[in-house]
């Protein structure tokens, strides 16, 4: 890396190149992101010229052909000439809202940078390394301090930004984003997930068009309907080829991506919290820390950059016990009982479900304060020991003693108005005085950002985790966040509230893992609406959506995949007919799709046949086998199950290429149907493989290039799970 200006500061990577320029006006510019070149500077590839109605820096003088509005710039400031989208806006002491970020200087220190209250990429190996370049406006003197997080193996650049006010006056800050990525060249297809509950995460690909596109949730969380994480390809880019960047925002309430294809055809993403209801304050000396953002690069296509992103969540992000150790498969008795259970319904779920190799019984919403449907209970956080006679240390004992772990479902940040906790602290909850608050699932919500409400919380679940022997907890938040207004907090400073929500949670997580490290939380916000790389860095999982329907999941799963792994994603087998759907599916098929996430079941054990229990029982005995190969191994796309018409696929491949599992629903049998014939991926071409259970031997090169020849099947739905072991 070199310094100075009119010098370049670059970084090169197992196989990518990431290069920045500062010019003679100290304006620091973006050069190049991608493919992995030689020490060439690739400011050649920047031509200036003079275009009407795009204005020059002062300092230009008589040189028209230099101007923010038209220059790829790694972190453009705003109202100074440049009038694409941008990170910052601010109010300054005097009414204007300038920032000219201007270059000061550059330091490389070695380790990753952590971010105080904030969830972040860690490194173990003290091979990471971190560039810090300090931007500074020289009139306000507000400082944004850009962080450069570099794990070479797996191709990953980590950003954020701390902004400082270095001068003497007030600032507030209304926008204040995280990263900005400028291509200046190329066309881009823009991939985003969107959806609804019971409904997450439906990847959508569209062309690149003049003008701006935003991705952005308002909701308080990231939200089923948008999830924080964007794609930028070349429109010829698959699975196996092509050019594409992903940026993934590591935080778990609003947020906002845009991105510009402006009047030169450059492209400019910028992400960071969303602006709207923002507004932070900064008196002279205090700085306010922006959420990281995860950029990778591939120039082989979707595959790769997933792959990335798999690697450095399960690696980098997921942390704690469970971040290596097996997790266990679990049964949930919500869709079984709801509300309608006492201790012995729920002994009677755990005792079968130990006879069937389960290791977990999971309690499910119910079980404290006065709580037999939505409208009562949440926030006592008290055992209703009407439900279970004893309380929860005889119960939790019981199904010990079957030999299984025992489980609990809380949903912290959520109140009921009748509760003893309402009726003793209103001031509590998020809520204008004046106005009568939106109801959602009939509960309001707690201002997280009162260390009161964390300190309440803490105790509540210290003394009912101290109480007995729980290993797991199942996290939830079921609603979106409306009448954000904290009593806790003067007028001026409204537009802080919803950051200092997303800090509490994180918080009361953080004191939580530090005072139980051997629990297994599981995140949920009425299933996928919190799904980010925020929880998951308290969370390793998250329930990941509502819809239990197996054929509903290959969506939701298959768009999950291209930014988060398997591993972090909670997956049951449920009831048929489906209670979300109605669909009637087979205990296989439910099976198998369930297996490609965290795995565990969720319906009524007692309304099984003894078939269908030695099937279940089967199903935990496959899923304990393949573990490691489905929680660590490669895993590949081998359909697109947003145009699936017949079938949808994938597969796993151990990281030796020893072993791979292939999994296969059929979506619809035909009558005199074509077969289906897939090219697998990821093996060893010279090896040998035999599939399981057969005789059949298969050398990699003609499994992955001649590809493989389904038997036909009938029926709803059927499935193909085909495990093949390297022989040779």
């Amino acid at each position: 890396m070199l310094s100075g200006r009119n010098e370049v500061i670059y970084s090169s990577y197992k196989n990518t190149t990431y290069q920045m320029k500062v010019n003679e006006y100290g304006v620091l510019l973006h050069l190049y992101y991608g493919r992995k070149i030689s020490d060439v500077v690739m400011d050649y590839t920047l031509k200036n010229y003079d275009r009407g109605f795009s204005g020059n820096p002062y300092e230009a003088d008589k040189d028209r052909t230099f101007s923010l509005d038209t220059v790829p710039q790694e972190f453009p400031g705003t109202g100074v000439g440049d009038y694409r989208i941008n990170c910052v806006n601010v109010e300054n002491a005097d009414g204007s809202g300038l920032a000219d970020f201007r270059y000061v200087s550059h330091k490389i220190r070695d380790s990753k940078y952590f971010i105080p209250g904030l969830p972040a990429v860690y490194d173990e190996t003290d091979e990471a390394k971190t560039l810090i370049i300090l931007l500074e406006d020289p009139v306000t003197h507000l400082q944004a301090k850009l962080f450069y997080g570099v794990l070479e193996d797996n191709d990953i650049i980590t950003r954020t930004v701390v902004y400082i006010n270095n001068g003497k006056e007030d600032i507030k800050l209304t926008k204040a984003y995280s990263a900005c990525l400028d291509l200046p060249f190329g066309e881009w297809d823009l991939v985003h997930f969107h959806g609804r509950h019971c409904m997450e995460r439906q990847m959508e690909r569209v062309s690149s068009m003049n003008g701006i596109k935003s991705i952005e949730s308002k909701r308080g969380a990231s939200s089923h309907h948008h999830n924080p994480f964007v794609i930028l390809c070349e429109p010829n880019t698959n699975e196996e080829y092509g050019d594409c960047y992903g940026m993934m925002f590591v935080y778990s309430g609003n947020h906002k991506t845009q991105i510009e294809t402006d009047q030169t055809g450059a492209t400019r993403v910028v992400m960071g919290i969303h602006e709207e209801h923002f507004g932070w304050n900064l008196s002279a000396g205090e700085s306010f820390y922006a959420p990281e953002v995860i950029l990778t690069y591939s120039a082989h296509g979707f595959e790769k950059l997933s792959q990335n992103y798999h690697e450095t969540i399960r690696t980098n992000i997921c942390r704690g016990k469970y971040k290596v150790a097996r997790r266990p498969i679990l049964i949930n008795n919500w869709e079984a009982t709801y509300f309608d259970f006492d201790e012995e319904k729920i002994y009677t779920i755990a005792k079968s479900a130990s006879e069937l190799g389960i290791e977990m019984l999971v309690l499910d919403d119910g079980w404290f304060g006065v709580r037999n449907n939505d409208f009562a209970g949440l926030g006592d956080w008290f055992v209703n020991e009407e439900k279970l006679k004893g309380g929860l240390p005889k119960l939790v004992k019981r199904v010990n003693d079957l030999g299984m772990k025992f489980g609990i479902w809380v949903e912290p940040e959520m109140v009921n108005e009748d509760t003893n906790l309402y009726r003793e602290h209103p001031e509590w909850v998020l809520k204008v005085p004046s106005r009568n608050p939106n109801r959602s699932r009939y509960q309001l919500v707690l201002d997280m950002s009162r260390p009161e409400v964390i300190d309440y919380l803490f105790d509540c679940y210290t003394k009912i985790f101290d109480s007995t022997n729980i290993e797991y907890v199942k996290w939830d938040m079921n609603r979106s966040i409306a009448d954000v207004f904290s009593t806790n907090l003067p007028a001026n400073r409204q537009g802080e509230v919803y950051h200092r929500y997303v800090l509490g949670v994180y918080e009361l997580l953080d004191r939580l893992e530090k005072r139980y490290p051997n629990l297994l939380i599981e995140g949920c916000a009425g299933g996928g609406g919190r799904f980010d790389a925020g929880m998951l860095y308290y969370t390793p999982q998250i329930w990941c959506s509502d819809d239990t329907d197996a054929i509903e999941r290959l969506q939701i799963q298959y768009g999950t995949s291209f930014g988060y792994p398997v591993s972090t994603m909670g997956a049951h087998v449920s009831a048929s007919p489906n209670h979300q759907t109605g669909r009637n599916t087979s205990l296989e098929t439910r099976g198998v799709v369930a297996m490609s996430g965290t795995f565990g079941y969720e319906l009524d054990l007692g309304l099984l046949g003894e078939e269908e229990k030695n099937e279940v029982k089967a199903q935990v005995e496959t899923f304990k086998r393949y573990y490691d190969l489905i929680q660590d191994g490669k895993y590949y796309r081998l359909s697109n199950a947003m145009d699936a018409i017949d079938y949808c696929a994938w597969q796993f491949v151990a990281k030796d290429q020893g072993e791979t599992l292939v999994n296969m629903v059929q979506i619809r049998p035909r009558a005199n149907g074509r077969l289906i014939h897939l090219k697998f991926k990821g093996l060893n071409p010279e090896a040998l493989y035999q599939l399981d259970g057969s005789e059949e031997v298969f050398n990699g090169a003609a499994l992955m290039y001649g590809g493989y020849t389904f038997e036909r099947k009938a029926g709803d739905f059927p499935t193909y799970q085909l495990h093949f072991i390297r022989v040779k």
